[in-house]
This record gives C-alpha cells, structure tokens and sequence, in this order.
C-alpha cells in the first residue's frame, strides 16, 4: 500500500457493493475506517479479522464480479496479497 489512495473509503465499499459484496455489520466498519489515519490499512485488518465485531463480507449474489472486486482493488491502490485474500474468503464464505 505504498502510494495510498486519497479516494473515499465510502467509494471504496460502494464499488464492492457493486460487485455482488454484502457486507455485515457495514456501520461498525464504516466507523471504524472513518477512525483510521489510512483506512486502507483498517480494511485490511478488519477484512480478516472483524468476525468479532460482527464485520464479514460474503458473495450477495451467489456469484460475485471477480473482475469488478480485481478492478475496485487495483483502482483503490491495495496490494494483490490483500486483494487475494479478500477473493479467497468470499469464495470460502
């Protein structure tokens, strides 16, 4: 995550909601991320480690956008390993 990205984390999860992502517990993590000096790092932590907190994401529609969620990763400058993992635990969920 080197060159951060200055965009919103709102357009963040509202390009992942497009792609077919539901996401539990959305106002803690939008809390949470609106908290965080670099929201992108939160994510990442709270993507593989908010079941506590009640956050998970899953596939909204049996068959989310592979391309849409690779393009709104790349877009919002997140290292591939985060973007795999992401991808790995939707289709795991």
């Amino acid at each position: 995550m080197g060159s951060l990205s200055k965009e919103s984390f709102d357009a963040f999860l509202e390009s992942l909601k497009r792609a077919g992502v539901a996401i539990y517990n959305e106002s803690e993590l939008r809390e949470r991320l609106a908290e965080a000096r670099r929201w992108q790092y939160a994510f990442a932590t709270l993507a593989s480690n908010g079941r506590a907190l009640g956050i998970r994401f899953e596939d909204a529609r049996n068959g989310v956008d592979e391309v849409g969620i690779r393009r709104t990763f790349c877009r919002f400058h997140f290292p591939k390993s985060i973007e795999t993992a992401f991808a790995a635990s939707l289709r795991a969920a």
